[in-house]
């Protein structure tokens, strides 16, 4: 799918999804817009829960539907708005155009197939190569991220692989076809720091060589000052600041984003007695206060926080917070 080079790669305007439960409807992602430039890398960053994810599996039309929706809102690949698009098209989309690599590769690779057999899948629905043709791209993708022996390693099932390894094969079976989008949700999470060091770099040789956009999903805000141009922080559903990574990591303006980055342990001369955290607990989404929804804990409250919503100041792609009173 070609674009013009001015045009961002993905472009998502006001969505809004929702799910249906038994207590009534939640609304996991609301009204949340955000661009994504070529060979840029994107951070969606925020605490368990706040709507990180299903944000980067709605760019893929991975929501489960039913119980969940896209309630509102679009989804433009260079101008292509996804959000319509029946089940044929979709598919035609995933692991072409956007790549997904998901936090536990475990899960996400089948257990009774080899490596092998489940790169040769993905090679034969996009790229139209046979199982024979298959093999030996397969092979080369495995080496380009690093892992030995790969012409063996195809034979392996995933079982037999270490987490790294797995989260390898996850990167190279989303770098097979050539996406012009990736969206890594959590890829480091279940690695251990060295490991994770080295998925990091891979991640941004391989982004270089292949020339491609990434939208990282983490709550490592240690990964997105090593890897993301820009970030994006989300808070029960909605984005509350955004801008430039080293200016929000500098100059903070929204009081949850400061307290995220206060959150971080760090050495220091004395001795560490207490982690700091931010106090109070993130509130019900099936019973969301009227204004500010970080108001109950926030250090700068006010009345008109508790009122009014603050809204996202700024336009798409600048820096802005969503707070009355910001930093």
């Amino acid at each position: 799918m070609a674009g013009d080079a001015s045009v961002p790669v993905l472009r998502v305007r006001d969505l809004t999804i929702e799910f249906a439960t038994e207590d009534g409807v939640i609304r996991a992602v609301d009204s949340v817009s955000f661009d994504v430039q070529a060979t840029e890398t994107l951070g969606l960053v925020g605490e368990s829960g706040c709507g990180k994810t299903v944000t980067g599996l709605s760019m893929l039309r991975l929501i489960p539907m039913p119980p969940g929706r896209i309630a509102s809102g679009s989804i433009e690949l260079h101008g292509r708005d996804l959000v319509p698009l029946d089940n044929r098209d979709i598919e035609d989309i995933r692991g072409r155009d956007i790549s997904m690599i998901f936090q536990e590769p475990m899960t996400a690779l089948n257990p009774v197939f080899t490596i092998g057999n489940q790169m040769a899948d993905v090679l034969g629905r996009h790229r139209k190569l046979t199982r024979r043709q298959a093999r030996p791209v397969a092979a080369e993708l495995l080496a380009k991220v690093n892992i030995p022996e790969p012409d063996d390693r195809l034979d392996d099932y995933p079982h037999q692989l270490s987490g790294g390894m797995r989260q390898r094969v996850m990167i190279a079976m989303a770098l097979s076809c050539n996406p012009q989008l990736l969206i890594a949700d959590e890829p480091t999470t279940a690695l251990d720091v060295t490991t994770q060091a080295q998925v990091l770099q891979q991640m941004k040789e391989l982004q270089a060589e292949f020339r491609m956009a990434v939208i990282l999903v983490t709550h490592d805000l240690g990964v997105v000052a090593e890897t993301c141009q820009r970030a994006l922080v989300m808070y029960c559903g909605s984005i509350v600041e955004s801008g430039d990574t080293a200016d929000l990591f500098s100059r903070p303006r929204h009081p949850y984003t400061a307290g995220l980055l206060a959150s971080i342990p760090r050495l220091r001369r004395e001795r560490l007695t207490e982690l700091p955290v931010i106090p109070g607990r993130v509130p019900d989404l099936l019973r969301l206060p009227p204004g500010c929804r970080f108001a109950d804990r926030c250090p700068r409250v006010q009345e008109r926080c508790r009122a009014e919503r603050p809204v996202l100041t700024g336009s798409v792609g600048s820096s802005g917070v969503a707070c009355h009173f910001p930093l």
